[in-house]
């Protein structure tokens, strides 16, 4: 994977989207865009992707712990997985020389807020949550699957959040919790079919049927 640049200033702001466009396939937004993560699939292909998920109960939560999730990994040098997410997701981004943003505006579709150049006050929330991911399949992953998971900047896995949003979702699933932004619905759950897809994560009957709801009245 190419490095990112060390530091990121304002002027050299379209290089470094330029670095990311060729790394994960990601588009550089137009500065009033609202920025989502990359690689949401397309309705039909969620469609496919949710009708081919494993339907079964969720396993127990004994023996979860978020340190079985090695997290905000390096992930490109010096750069690591939170740090790469406020850089492809952010506006006008600057960072110091180890990569940390230390300034630039970010977008939480969950709740439709803005944040501006205080990257402590932006959370970087997994789309289908740790938790969520040890009682549907997870508790048999290696050590090393487990972060590949938690650090994943190339599936739809990350997302920018307030941290009030954040906490409000949790660990709950799509028939449990929602964003209040009604507009994202449909991105949320195309993404959340396409995690729970790409790592072979179960689906409650529950959850399922909130997804397939959802598809049809949002998408």
């Amino acid at each position: 994977m190419t490095p990112f640049p060390r530091a990121v200033p304002r002027v050299l702001a379209a290089a470094a989207a330029a670095t990311l466009a060729a790394v994960i396939g990601w588009s550089p937004p137009a500065a009033a865009d609202h920025v989502l993560p990359p690689n949401i699939p397309s309705t039909s292909e969620a469609r496919t992707q949710l009708g081919s998920l494993t339907v079964a109960a969720k396993g127990p939560q004994t023996g979860y712990d978020r340190g079985l999730f090695p997290h905000w990994n390096v992930v490109d040098s010096p750069c690591t997985a939170r740090q790469v997410v406020l850089l492809r997701d952010g506006h006008d981004v600057v960072t110091d020389d180890d990569c940390q943003p230390t300034s630039g505006s970010w977008y939480s579709a969950f709740d439709d807020s803005w944040v501006y150049d205080e990257p402590s006050d932006i959370s970087v929330d997994h789309q289908v949550p740790l938790s969520e991911a040890w009682k549907t399949g997870a508790a048999d992953w290696s050590t090393s699957r487990r972060a590949d998971f938690a650090n994943d900047v190339t599936s739809s896995q990350l997302w920018l959040a307030t941290p009030s949003s954040n906490g409000s979702k949790g660990d709950k699933d799509p028939s449990q919790w929602m964003p209040t932004n009604t507009s994202v619905h449909c991105d949320y759950v195309k993404s959340w079919i396409n995690v729970k897809y790409v790592y072979d994560l179960t689906v409650t009957s529950a959850e399922k049927s909130s997804i397939q709801g959802t598809l049809d009245s949002a998408c």
